[in-house]
């Protein structure tokens, strides 16, 4: 590996977080997963996240994984001298990620403006629920709620019920690599003009990107798409079908081939020339959506979910039943591809974590170690980052605005 990335692509990049709960921590865990540098400056309560999520232990199972790779100082950022701290670390890093409210960090003294005053190249990562500009900036939101705004809420269940919600953090997560990607663009320009920049994220932008195909649609057709339930909208079949063992499998039969090959093993030549289902467009409209779903489950109630796995894939048709967690912990798929990975904990001997992703082939990311305790790089942090002496860091540890563990 050439010199210099042993730790990552990201390797030399310093990176500040003043985040709490998701989107903010994951952008920042995703950049210290490929070797960036990250402080996390925690309030002395610490960041919520630590109380989320199940704990073995009094241990957060969560914050060993979302706040993995990363040093962790607890500064009171109310309190003068913690915003001298924060600002000393912030005037030393490529880039600060933040997901406050829209106007924290500048009643913190801590607003792009007077940062990049003394850190012209300082790219800062602002992520927070409607952007930081328009008449909603100033509502909190969080990314269930952003869903509902950004239209995918409505999208989201069975037709004849309330709009559903995926009980996982997509939004957020999405946010997170939106922001992440986002950093790197305004890296790459900074290395072009010398100059950093703001990255503006907002969770309901990050999920309405995902109504890419109904945008224009509504324009020139005035089309307001209804809940689909397990259905892809206008593709069929592609949908949950039930099996003979009470269980469900997934088949995506989305293109004329595989539709084909799909008909075929299912024996029933005469779909191919029903003109319901001659084309995709054809199989699309709701009313043959839901003819050809019902005939298709009916053909796998005849199946165990195993046989039809094994037959669905011997004709090369896209299926899977739908895993759990459990499914997934059995899966050789996912052990060959280190996506449950072990990583050490000094209380609980490891935690098993996702992996990182995405793969690079030559300067691939990894996990260096656990999500730290509350505060446990305090000192570190401030006698490698600021170059303080013993003397200066027990001057600080006898006020408010740090706490180190040992104070």
């Amino acid at each position: 590996m050439p010199t210099g990335l042993e730790n990552g692509p990201l390797g030399g990049l310093k990176v500040i977080e003043i985040c709490s709960t998701i989107a903010g921590p994951a952008c920042a865990r995703l950049l210290a997963d490929f070797g960036a540098e990250v402080i996390k400056i925690e309030p002395p309560e610490g960041d919520p996240v630590r109380q989320m999520g199940q704990h073995v232990d009094n241990v957060s199972l969560y914050a060993a994984s979302i706040l993995r790779n990363k040093q962790s100082i607890v500064l009171d950022l109310k309190t003068p001298q913690g915003r001298d701290i924060a600002r000393a670390l912030i005037d030393r890093a490529d880039i600060l990620v933040e997901n406050n409210r829209p106007g924290v960090m500048e009643r913190l003294g801590l607003g792009y403006d007077t940062l990049s005053g003394s850190n012209p190249g300082l790219v800062m990562v602002r992520i927070s629920g409607y952007g930081q500009t328009g008449p909603y900036a100033d509502r909190p939101g969080y990314g269930a709620i952003c869903e509902a705004v950004g239209g995918v809420r409505h999208m989201t269940g069975d037709p004849d019920r309330p709009p559903a919600r995926v009980a996982l953090a997509t939004t957020d997560y999405l946010s997170s690599v939106y922001a992440a990607f986002g950093a790197m663009a305004a890296i790459r320009a900074r290395s072009l003009t010398g100059k950093g920049q703001v990255v503006d994220v907002a969770l309901y932008e990050a999920a309405f990107t995902q109504m890419e195909p109904i945008v224009p649609a509504h324009e020139k057709l005035g089309v307001v798409p209804m809940r689909e339930g397990s259905n892809l909208p206008s593709m069929a079949p592609n949908s949950s079908y039930p099996t003979a063992d009470g269980g469900w499998i997934l088949i995506a039969a989305n293109s004329q081939p595989t539709w084909r090959r799909l008909v075929a093993l299912m024996q029933q030549p005469s779909l191919l020339t029903d003109p319901r289902f001659e084309t995709i467009q054809a199989r699309g409209k709701p009313e043959n959506m839901r003819a050809i779903d019902a005939i298709v489950g009916e053909w796998t109630r005849q199946h165990t979910a195993q046989d039809l796995e094994e037959m669905l894939r011997q004709a090369e048709v896209p299926t899977s039943r739908v895993y759990t967690i459990r499914d997934i912990y059995a899966d050789p798929h996912f052990h060959a591809r280190d996506m449950l990975h072990q990583v050490p904990h000094p209380v609980l001997g490891h935690t098993t974590q996702s992996g990182v992703v995405p793969r690079l082939s030559g300067t691939p990311g990894r996990i260096r170690h656990t999500g730290p305790e509350l505060g446990a790089d305090g000192e570190q942090v401030l006698r490698q980052s600021l170059s303080l002496d013993d003397a200066s860091i027990r001057q600080l540890a006898a006020n408010d605005g740090v706490r180190l563990p040992q104070s």
